[in-house]
This record gives C-alpha cells, structure tokens and sequence, in this order.
C-alpha cells in the first residue's frame, strides 16, 4: 500500500518482501533492506518508481501499486505520482516526415527525415527505444511545427552488445564513423553538422564520442549520463570520474552540451561536478534537473527541453 501526502511517500512493503529498490538506491545496487514501511520525502513534483526484493534477492512487484511503470528495462516496477507531477507529453499527430530503413555494415539504422529538409543530424543510442518510447522524432518534428527548433535529421542507431559498445568502445567509434554516417549521408546527402543524443550508458558514449571527435560531433545530448562507469568494465564510484578528467584535461571537446539528470537518481553528484567543469572550461551548455529518476519518464518529459537546449531556432546549427 502507497500513502501519498505532499511531498511524503509512504510505502508498506508487500508480504514476502526483503528489501526495497528504486531510483535512490540505484535498483539492485544498493538495496534497503526493510525495518517496516519506506518513508520518503521527495522533491516537490517527484515522479518515483520503485519495487522489492525477496528473501533470494529476486525483484518483486508490489502488487498494491498505484500503478506499474512504463520501464521496459524493469516491468516489475510500479509507479507513484505526488501533487504537481510532470506527465510526458503525448503526440497524436502523425509525422509528416518520413522514416526510412538503411543497411549500415552489419546493422541496420532507421533515419528520419523532416519534411522540409534537415539543418542538422543527430545520432540518436539505444535507437529503438528512443524512436518507440521516447517518440523522439515526434518531439524534434513537434518543434519544428511551432518555429522552436531547426529541422533535424535523426539516425536511430541500436548497440549490438549495449555494456561493451557504450563502455568507450572503438568498435562503435568505428561503425559510426566509418559505416553509419557514410551510409546515411550517401543514401541521403549531407544535413550540415553532426551531433550525437544518448542516456544512461547511452548517455555516457555520447560524451565519450564527442570528446573523442569535437570535430564531428559537436552538439552533445546526455540524459542521465552513466558518469560513474571507466573502462574495464565496472563503475568505478570515485570523484573525480574517468571521463570527467578526461574531459578537463583535453585542447578540445564539444562546442555545445546539454545535460539532465535526475533528482532521485544515483548519478545526481556525478553530473553536478560534470557541469561544473563544463562552466569552468567555459564551455556552452545547458543543464536541466527534473524531480524523478533514472527511466524513461523523466527522459521523455526533458526531451524537448533537451532538444531546444542543442538546435533551438535561436541558436544557429554552425
């Protein structure tokens, strides 16, 4: 059973419960384990999802949820909204733009194009999900629409292998520099200057990548980026980060960053020091945090905050 007053959230656990997971205890990471019902106070406004372990730390639903969440990566996860909540929006519109399937090396992409042309491109990681949850080309055409933002070109790419390609892989360096991009702007010529959209590891490739090549990629969208990982691997949980000093040390990273994360979510710290160095280098971003966690809400309710954020109309696409 879920209490909801105000900003308190209570929680009794369900029978057969050992632990309690959620956005704040970086799921199975850092389990609770329980005394008697979770009691919270969370950020006006808070989205959270959550769930429980049992006694063989298996996840386990909560079958009195107010609701189960839309997480693809947890289905058992149930969801609890307090007064003022942000819902993502809904696109019923059809797109104007067209949606075209392109063999790329091994894989296959699925690239957008706007219908009156792009100004940009933007790879976009874990393209499925971002193309069929996040309704990204829906959002970048719905600002189109209303004169916010340049057209875009987006190129939906999907990993092989999601742990290694976004741990600073090379072999995803290569298939986009040297398969995807060629293939997309020979299928449909060139959309001016590249950038690169991602979350969570998807989210950290994209910083990667755009440090590794500011040439190319000089427009960055990290949602949640997964600051904590190095290679090898395994998150190493220090400060400063892996890629954060690399970042701090480099003649030259990308010209525009924007960056967002969640108030209830374990990498929080992380991109507060990342954004830190970005405004001590000087560099142009823009960084949103939203009262939620790591998932695909607070990922689609700052997508076109996000989208503004890199290729608003304001800002040119040089």
């Amino acid at each position: 059973m879920v209490e909801v007053s105000g900003r308190r959230v209570a929680i009794s656990p369900p029978a057969g419960a050992a632990g309690f997971i959620a956005d704040v205890t970086d799921w199975t990471h850092d389990p609770w384990p329980l005394r008697g019902p979770i009691e919270l106070e969370l950020p006006r406004g808070a989205y959270l999802e959550y769930a429980f372990l049992d006694a063989s730390g298996r996840p386990l639903a909560d079958p009195e949820g107010p609701e189960r969440a839309e997480n693809p990566w947890r289905p058992y996860a149930s969801a609890v909204w307090t007064a003022g909540s942000v819902r993502p929006p809904r696109y019923e519109e059809a797109l104007l733009g067209q949606v075209h399937r392109l063999s790329a090396g091994t894989r296959r992409l699925a690239v957008y194009e706007p219908p009156a042309g792009p100004a940009a491109a933007l790879v976009v990681l874990d393209g499925v999900a971002y193309h069929r949850i996040g309704k990204l080309a829906h959002a970048a055409e719905a600002l189109w629409r209303a004169g916010a933002a340049v057209p875009l070109r987006l190129v939906f790419s999907e990993p092989e292998d999601r742990e290694r390609e976004y741990r600073f892989d090379v072999g995803l360096e290569r298939h986009l520099l040297e398969e995807a991009l060629p293939a997309v702007e020979a299928a449909f010529g060139s959309a001016g200057p590249w950038g690169i959209w991602g979350a969570s590891l998807g989210g950290l490739a994209a910083l990667w990548l755009g440090l590794e090549h500011p040439d190319v990629f000089a427009r960055v969208g990290a949602q949640s980026p997964a600051l904590l990982a190095a290679p090898g691997g395994r998150d190493a949980r220090r400060d400063p980060e892996w890629l954060a000093e690399h970042y701090a040390a480099a003649a030259s990273i990308p010209g525009r960053i924007a960056l967002q994360a969640g108030r209830l979510e374990w990498l929080l710290a992380p991109a507060r020091r990342f954004v830190a160095l970005l405004a001590a280098r000087g560099t142009l971003h823009e960084y949103r945090e939203y009262p939620s966690g790591h998932n695909w809400v607070t990922w689609r309710v700052g997508l076109e905050a996000g989208l503004l954020d890199l290729y608003g109309s304001d800002l040119g696409v040089r």
